[in-house]
């Protein structure tokens, strides 16, 4: 299967249709007034629709398995046609839009074959997928310019005893993000040299400064120390979203003393200095935290 370790849980969301076609006006009255010789056609197809979601990732081998945490059917008749709708929602790392075609699907082979033997015409007409929510349909639109500063704080690489690899590994994340990189820089963990750089990048009005590394709690980790006097405002969420995706994945995540918060139109985050660390945290809040942008500037929060 796919790994999506690195997701994050998010409220998903699919609509899925089928159409089936009957082939008799006779055959509908039987439906609406329950006199189809198997039985309820509605209610136990809606009864099989919900085996059939529970089952999916048992019959289809790349797809994973999820809890789902609403599930509701609804039956709509125009003429010779019964249009069924199937709604999913659950709180996981990926979509449910197979779950809900393979919902749909199994209802309408269900109405089928407790119509086949009153109705020889009965067909299936489609499945499809009516609308999906969630996960990266749900991702912001950054209407911004967003340009970054990623400042490596390390005495070991700034004396080129160690080679940077977070730094650079947070570098091609952000170029994904289509983030121009404004300035990259190794410097030692030191209060004075940290915070020069901060005020040298602000005053070049870069939008998104990563600093990375310094956040542990050796002696020599003084991140948060130079950082935490500078910032306006911190963003407690941000950095509570960082721990948790964190501590999902390793324990130690909690030692960790990252820290996010704005100057000005600017944004400030101060993460791990391991590549994993570093890559992890980023992925926590991105790309949602880009948002901020647009809100610094007057825009209003995205609703979910």
């Amino acid at each position: 299967m796919v790994d999506i370790t690195h997701k994050k849980n998010t409220l998903r969301i699919a609509v899925a249709e089928a159409l089936l076609k009957v082939s008799e006006e006779s055959t509908i009255l039987a439906i609406q007034n329950k006199t189809v010789p198997k039985g309820d056609v509605f209610e136990m197809s809606r009864a099989a629709g919900l085996l059939g979601i529970k089952k999916t990732p048992d019959l289809l081998p790349d797809c994973h398995p999820l809890p789902i945490e609403y599930a509701g059917f609804e039956f709509e008749t125009n003429g010779l046609e019964i249009k069924i709708r199937c709604t999913l929602k659950t709180i996981y790392k990926t979509g449910v839009e197979v779950e809900a075609m393979h919902g749909a699907s199994l209802v309408a082979l269900n109405i089928y074959d407790m119509l086949k033997p009153i109705d020889k015409g009965v067909e299936i007409g489609y499945i499809r997928l009516v609308s999906k929510k969630g996960g990266k349909s749900e991702a912001p639109v950054l209407n911004s310019e967003v340009n970054s500063a990623v400042i490596v704080c390390s005495d070991s690489v700034s004396k080129g005893e160690n080679e940077d690899t977070a730094g650079k590994a947070v570098i091609k994340m952000l170029e994904k993000m289509d983030i121009k990189i404004a300035e990259y820089t190794v410097i030692p963990d030191e209060i004075a040299q940290i915070q020069s750089q901060l005020k040298n990048q602000l005053k070049a009005q870069t939008s998104l400064l990563i600093f990375v590394g310094g956040t542990g709690l050796s002696p020599r980790d003084r991140t948060p120390e130079a950082l935490e006097p500078l910032l306006e405002r911190r963003i407690p969420g941000l950095e509570e979203a960082i721990r948790k995706y964190g501590q999902d994945r390793t324990p130690y995540a909690g030692l960790s003393r990252s820290i996010v918060g704005t100057i000005a139109n600017s944004l400030v985050v101060a993460i791990p200095g391991s590549t994993k660390g570093a890559l992890e945290s980023l992925q926590a809040i991105f790309p949602e935290a880009l948002h901020l942008f647009d809100i610094l500037k007057g825009a209003k929060h995205q609703n979910g």
